[in-house]
């Protein structure tokens, strides 16, 4: 069965060769029907080869060709199948598949479409080689893949300006990481000599005893990539201003495909990880820190998509949180669960902004579940997943990563107070969310709320699927450390477990975690009702209570001013600077030089008279010069 492995990303490959070639002249509308076909063809493949390998726990290889060879090198491209790889393809597909089906209705009017769904079934495409790559340069190269496609895709409406802008920024700033990500590659290649997984899994302890401390500067530059990819503290800035890009796009990167390449790709090494303590901690402490910074910022921002933004870059930092313990399993489990409700959510946004023509001010909505009953009833089922509450898929994943912190150490404690604070800080947020958009009056204009329609069938019914795996996804996590997902994926972090981080909670703590998580998330709810429902208050009360907290969260700690000022001010200044120095210096140098030239040379033009009368004077008064310097010389 795993031979047909490599049929998984061929269909995607194949559906965007067809519609690139003859989309625009005679395809047209056609090409949703493609894309469609060949992400689910992927979906199908992927299911099968999951079930045939339920009870077959040995990684295995599909071989496909040689890709280049230098002397003893020969660099093979090779599917990895796996626990992880069938995972990781399950939630791709699945998800990708409910975002294509949905993007045939959301983009049907755009002028785009054929354009759009070539670009959509590459970038699964894409993600679907990184997650099977069984080399760390094949990985690498879809790794940028990948980030070429966002940039494609987030300025997919590159007329408008704010959108070109912000596929910019998402491409260099992903750069920046991936420089590091490049580095912690050719360290492995200079440290191992091979790129293969299983060989530098192998020989990682013989390193680690040889040379101590540098599998602790590779996995340290193989996680600056991860924090560029998914968007974490101080590299996160990209993802919010992707919204530019169609909804269905946002679901896409935010829910299950790029943005979790990041933590894919730390949980793929984690045999590197666990050996190094240090990187562990560094992985940690900015997973724990990025969540409830997020969480901050999306308080109070207005713009109903960018409030999901932030929350997907909390959410991936609880993920990084529980890989900096060697919760392996646990950060899986949580990054499947949430592609289900972020996408659920995501495409809840795009079905309330196609049904409100194109309003995404959270501040002039209100009142829309009358209007929406489907949109707004799965909304509700993904913001419950979203804030943990018993028993969605949220609460399971959730509630087993913060217990992972609790019981790695000392340094647990403090990562369990920043995850539960972050996590109290969604519940809020994500339900201001709701109670602002689909309850209370209405507080947009009598004509515009009276054009206000549900989505059609086409887009709502990938909703409410997604709304059956917010609330499903999470069994397979259960019971708590004991689920399918965790038996099926123990054989991949056996490291983890060998390194002493595993730890199995009793059930006094299991029940006591869960309590307290539910605590929370109802606790978080309820200020969210309290503040926004009860009262009511008007937008500008709210910010008028605290006006200098207020500015700083909504100008985003003004983290973006500063790149502006001085990463970006400094470059432009530097540029001016150099410009200035060519143009000056080096152009002045090059320039006087033939100035000189050009006057020495017009000065002995002077002397070509052509008069035969002339030259014999000049002959005669050089040897007389001569013949004087040689008698003054014998003096």
């Amino acid at each position: 069965m795993v031979q047909v492995a490599w049929l998984i990303p061929a269909l995607p490959l194949i559906a965007f060769a067809i519609n690139g070639a003859l989309g625009r002249t005679y395809l047209k509308k056609r090409t949703g029907i493609i894309a469609n076909a060949g992400v689910l063809g992927a979906l199908v493949v992927s299911v099968l080869l999951f079930v045939a390998q339920l009870d077959h726990a040995e990684p295995e290889t599909v071989s496909l060709w040689t890709w280049a060879v230098s002397g003893d090198f020969a660099l093979d491209i090779v599917l990895r199948v796996d626990a992880l790889t069938l995972v990781m393809l399950l939630v791709v597909t699945s998800v990708s598949f409910m975002v294509h089906v949905y993007s045939i209705g959301y983009m049907d009017n755009d002028p785009g479409f054929w354009r759009f769904f070539t670009y959509l079934p590459l970038f699964v495409f894409a993600m679907i080689m990184l997650v099977m790559a069984n080399n760390l340069l094949v990985l690498f190269v879809f790794w940028e893949a990948v980030g070429l496609c966002s940039y494609l895709l987030i300025g997919f409406w590159f007329e408008r300006q704010s959108a070109s802008a912000a596929a910019v920024k998402a491409f260099l700033t992903n750069r920046i990481g991936d420089v590091g990500f490049l580095i912690g590659l050719l360290l492995i290649w200079h440290v191992f000599g091979t790129l293969n997984y299983d060989e530098i899994f192998s020989l990682a302890p013989v390193v680690e005893a040889a040379r101590p401390g540098i599998l602790t500067l590779i996995c340290l530059m193989l996680f600056v990539g991860a924090m560029g990819k998914s968007a974490q503290f101080p590299l996160h800035v990209w993802l919010p201003d992707a919204m530019e890009g169609p909804t269905p796009v946002s679901a896409l990167i935010h829910a299950a495909t790029m943005v979790t390449a990041g933590v894919y790709m730390v949980a793929r090494f984690n045999p590197l990880y666990v050996l190094s303590s240090t990187a562990m901690t560094v992985v940690a402490l900015v997973g724990a820190f990025t969540a409830l910074f997020a969480a901050t910022i999306g308080l109070t921002q207005n713009d109903i998509k960018r409030v999901l933004a932030y929350s997907t870059v909390s959410q991936l930092g609880l993920m990084f949180m529980a890989l900096g313990v060697g919760a392996f399993t646990a950060a899986i489990f949580h990054l499947a669960t949430h592609a289900f409700f972020k996408g659920l959510l995501f495409l809840g946004s795009g079905s309330v902004i196609h049904g409100t023509d194109e309003e995404q001010d959270m501040q002039r909505m209100g009142g829309l579940f009358g209007k929406m009953p489907v949109t707004g009833a799965t909304y509700i089922i993904g913001g419950l997943a979203l804030s943990g509450i018993i028993p969605l898929a949220g609460f399971w994943s959730k509630d087993e990563l913060l217990g992972a912190t609790l019981l790695s150490g000392d340094l647990g404690y403090l990562l369990f107070v920043l995850g539960a604070l972050a996590s109290l800080l969604t519940a809020v947020y994500t339900f201001r969310m709701i109670f602002l958009t689909f309850f209370g009056k209405t507080r947009m204009a009598a004509e515009r709320f009276s054009h206000v329609h549900e989505s059609p069938r086409v887009m709502t019914v990938p909703l409410i699927v997604l709304a059956v795996g917010a609330v499903g996804a999470g069994f397979v996590g259960v019971p708590p450390e004991h689920g399918l997902i965790h038996n099926y994926l123990h054989d991949t972090f056996l490291a983890a477990e060998f390194a002493g981080l595993v730890h199995v909670p009793s059930t006094v703590f299991v029940l006591a975690l869960m309590a307290v998580s539910t605590v929370i998330a109802l606790l978080g709810i309820l200020v969210a009702y309290g503040i926004f429902m009860r009262r009511s208050p008007a937008p500008e009360s709210v910010a008028g209570l605290a006006p200098p907290l207020h500015a700083l969260l909504v100008n985003k700690y003004y983290l973006d001013d500063f790149y502006d000022a001085v990463l970006a001010g400094g470059t432009r200044t530097a540029g001016g600077l150099f410009a200035w120095f060519d143009l000056n210096i080096v152009d002045g140098v090059v320039n006087l030089i033939g100035l000189v030239v050009r006057g020495v040379g017009g000065g002995l033009r002077r002397m070509q008279t052509g008069r035969l009368e002339n030259y014999a004077f000049s002959v005669a008064l050089g040897t007389a010069l001569v013949l004087a310097f040689y008698i003054m010389m014998a003096r």
